[in-house]
């Protein structure tokens, strides 16, 4: 498993990059990596304060999403080990392992309905994409 780092503690880590936040229930805002981090079509996952894992992604135009890394159909932390892509204009990461596609901005399965991942809130702070 991929974790991102946050920036801040990482050694030798550039501090003028724009840092990653997800918003966790608990927590609030938490720092996880740099935007520089993320490569457009692969993921990074990220261990969140209350032992959860997230999945990072970044499209070719910046914009940053993070949904729940465990697949809910095996278990397995794996969905930022995904292929990415579009549908319908939605963003999403299809499952290593099944197969089974994840909307980037809302979790919700495009092949189940009744079938969900948590999404997080995502901003980039500092560096040139303040937002």
């Amino acid at each position: 498993m991929t974790t991102a780092l946050n920036p801040l503690t990482r050694p030798g880590a550039a501090t003028t990059a724009a840092t990653v936040e997800i918003r966790c229930p608990q927590q609030g805002w938490v720092p996880v990596c740099t935007l520089d981090d993320l490569t457009p079509g692969r993921g990074v996952a990220a261990l969140l304060p209350d032992g959860t894992q997230a999945a990072l992604f970044v499209d070719r135009a910046g914009q940053a999403y993070a949904i729940a890394n465990r697949d809910p159909f095996t278990g397995a932390q794996v969905l930022s080990r995904g292929l990415t892509g579009s549908a319908d204009g939605r963003a999403f990461v299809a499952s290593p392992l099944l197969k089974q596609r994840f909307d980037l901005a809302s979790g919700s399965c495009l092949d189940d309905p009744e079938v969900s991942v948590a999404a997080y809130p995502v901003r980039t702070r500092g560096g040139a994409r303040d937002c």
